[in-house]
């Protein structure tokens, strides 16, 4: 809970965050609207949209901090307008359409924190035809970049630990992006707009672009900068842009490539190709000569960086034939067992009898019932 907090702490301090969506809010929000904030976190959107007049807020987040987020909009006088739900927002139904959508799931480069596909949901489902969405599209930007102790985080796989040979993890460390924070003067090359997302619209499941531009210096290409400029409001935007004067305290997205000599006569090609709903990506670079053919060519992808395990691939075959482990016989026991006439009790009682040999004691079988039990049960409705 700890980390939950301070993560929302740090988001909470960044004034330029807060600034724009304030700004865009009221621009966009107007009294009497039913507002839905998508991963509401600490409420701080939420309580903006009530600024602004909102009559209703449906704040939903899945996190822990769904009680603390309720008494922080009592303390400030909205708990009337307010209604906080724990939940994914997908799996969430609401007893009317919104006049406004909410959300900053923006991650490090636009689509790596679902944005694309949870306002996608909540425009077909949720909101009123052709009203409001916070932020209402995205660009993704890049640059080549000059990075050696971004890279040496790669390259630390190379080196030997301990007298140990650690290479074999070399090949998941360069593909993989990092949250990096970034100068403006390690750029060699202007920033470009690879890939625009309108958010007010569906997106393609797979979204590609490139761009080509000249190296503006002579230099050691280590890797890519990536991040978002969001348009919040027709007047506002947001970005973590390490070139811009205002930008929030979050990240860039750094792509590696392997170091590389380049010139400012030469050029560079990037194509980017990004799978929002697998949360994959890969970046091809070429380098091109003054002679304008290629002379190197570098080809990454996050799927190349996953750790898939043998043992997981073949349980995902078509032709796999499953059967449940005592784990999951304990699970099936846990849904079979709610029926919607034993008490809580009666069911940890009867999974701990069921299965004894898993549970040491009652309370493990309480914590095994909870865990299974919670995300799917129906409650009293929050209406």
């Amino acid at each position: 809970m700890f980390q939950i907090l301070d993560e929302h702490r740090e988001y909470l301090s960044d004034p330029n965050r807060i600034d724009a969506f304030s700004r865009a809010i009221a621009e966009i929000v107007k009294p009497g609207d039913v507002v839905i904030d998508l991963g509401s976190g600490s409420g701080i959107l939420g309580l903006l949209a009530c600024r602004a007049g909102a009559r209703r807020v449906y704040a939903i987040d899945n996190c822990g901090l769904t009680q603390l987020e309720r008494e922080i909009f009592a303390a400030n006088g909205f708990a009337d307008r307010v209604v906080c739900i724990k939940g994914f927002s997908t799996r969430v139904s609401l007893p009317e359409p919104a006049d406004v959508v909410l959300c900053d799931q923006l991650g490090y480069f636009g689509f790596n924190a679902g944005i694309i596909e949870f306002l996608s949901d909540a425009r077909h489902r949720l909101l009123k035809p052709g009203r409001g969405i916070i932020p209402a599209r995205f660009d993704l930007c890049v640059a080549p970049l000059e990075a050696p102790e971004t890279w040496a985080d790669c390259e630390f796989w190379k080196r030997p630990c301990a007298g140990f040979d650690m290479t074999p993890a070399y090949t998941a460390a360069v593909n993989t992006g990092y949250a990096r924070t970034f100068r403006s003067n390690q750029a060699i090359a202007a920033p470009q707009v690879i890939l625009s997302v309108d958010l007010t619209h569906d997106s393609e499941s797979r979204i590609a672009d490139k761009v080509t531009a000249a190296f503006s210096r002579d230099a050691t290409l280590h890797g890519l900068a990536g991040w978002f400029d969001a348009e919040l409001s027709p007047s506002v935007r947001m970005t973590n842009s390490p070139f811009a004067e205002k930008a929030i305290l979050r990240p860039a997205f750094f792509l590696p490539l392997d170091p590389t000599t380049v010139h400012a006569n030469e050029r560079f090609e990037v194509a980017i190709t990004i799978v929002p709903r697998e949360s994959l990506i890969s970046w091809t670079v070429e380098i091109i000569g003054d002679d304008a053919r290629p002379r190197t060519r570098f080809s990454h992808s996050t799927f190349r960086g996953m750790l898939l395990c043998p043992e997981d691939l073949r349980k995902a075959a078509p032709d796999f034939v499953p059967t449940l482990n005592d784990w999951g016989e304990a699970r099936r026991t846990v849904f079979a067992l709610c029926d919607g006439r034993r008490t809580l009790r009666e069911i940890e009682n009867e999974v701990l009898r069921q299965h004894a040999n898993l549970f040491p004691s009652s309370a493990e079988a309480a914590a095994f019932v909870a865990e299974v039990m919670v995300p799917y049960v129906h409650e009293d409705s929050n209406f």
